[in-house]
């Protein structure tokens, strides 16, 4: 993953760790701009996708099944937020992956999200610029598609929100000393590592247990989608379906099945179908687009890895 901007500086610190209550009017401006963008982006995001014949279904918070984030060598949770509710233990959300996957299979082809994610990172990635605590994740799931139907949805979806700001924010983007261009089509394909000059996908990535793998060839059906200058802003895959892989990649990787077994129950008796989806990573996107020097100036109330405010 690219690094933005490198290592934070004391001073940058500081001024990460303002919180609303203590900025000047200037940098309030800022903030409204960014604000401002923040509400067209998700306006348009969202309206594209209703037009588009998605389901738009509410967040889940707490849940006994959530993304392990394991063994994905990406992750560095610190730790996980874990409640006793009601007799049962719950895990705040880190990614509502499984129940995108259950609900696509059983209620609606389509559908989205606007979720909240919990994820406590290490404090040292406060200094990557792209990490927060607390984010928002735009999650969607698309029955019987294929990855490349779903990056072509991306780079269309980027593509059009661009040129809609490029009209739409042109004063506030101006405040921000940002110029967008809209990308060509379609974006490149690496694997590995991805050029951090332009906009392009990162494909097959050993990940997860949902994320489809041909035992075979070894090869992953998943992809990164990364910013030029910035970094990752969504990750998703075709989705294992079968009962019997899934199982399989459990044990492989040791996940703990008693957190899946409804999802497990639906596989055994054929009730998951074949999906495939992302989750964009709200803050992120924005902060890209503001030209920001970290996620948290793109939020009213700064989450920041290792740093905890009185809001």
């Amino acid at each position: 993953m690219f690094l933005f901007h490198g290592v934070i500086t004391h001073f940058m610190q500081a001024e990460m760790l303002k919180e609303i209550t203590d900025l000047s009017e200037e940098e309030l401006e800022r903030k409204r701009a960014i604000g401002s963008i923040t509400t067209k982006t998700l306006s348009y995001l969202t309206q594209a996708f209703v037009t588009g014949g998605f389901n738009w279904i509410l967040p889940v918070v707490f849940s006994k099944a959530t993304d392990p984030l394991w063994p994905d060598p990406q992750a560095s949770i610190e730790k996980r937020v874990e409640v006793e509710i009601y007799g049962r233990e719950v895990r705040a959300m880190q990614s509502m992956i499984v129940h995108k996957i259950t609900a696509c299979s059983l209620l609606y082809g389509r559908l989205f999200t606007l979720s909240p994610n919990i994820r406590i990172e290490r404090r040292d990635r406060a200094a990557t610029g792209i990490h927060a605590y607390e984010f928002t994740q735009l999650d969607f799931e698309v029955r019987h598609a294929s990855s490349r139907d779903i990056m072509k949805l991306v780079e269309d979806l980027l593509c059009g929100l661009i040129a809609h700001l490029r009209v739409e924010a042109k004063e506030e983007l101006k405040l921000l000393g940002r110029d967008l261009s809209v990308p060509e089509r379609p974006f490149r394909i690496y694997e590995v590592t991805g050029n951090e000059k332009e906009f392009c996908w990162v494909v097959n990535m050993p990940r997860e247990f949902y994320d489809f793998e041909d035992f075979d060839t070894g090869k992953w059906d998943n992809y990164d989608l990364y910013l030029p200058g910035f970094g990752e802003v969504l990750s998703g895959s075709r989705r294992e379906y079968e009962y019997q892989k899934i199982i399989s990649k459990m044990e492989r990787d040791g996940v703990r099945k008693e957190s899946y077994k409804a999802l497990l129950e639906l596989a055994k008796s054929g009730r998951i179908k074949p999906t495939a989806g992302a989750g964009i990573g709200v803050e992120r996107l924005i902060a890209w687009i503001c030209g920001s020097k970290h996620v948290c100036e793109v939020q009213p109330f700064p989450r920041i890895p290792g740093f905890v405010g009185e809001l």
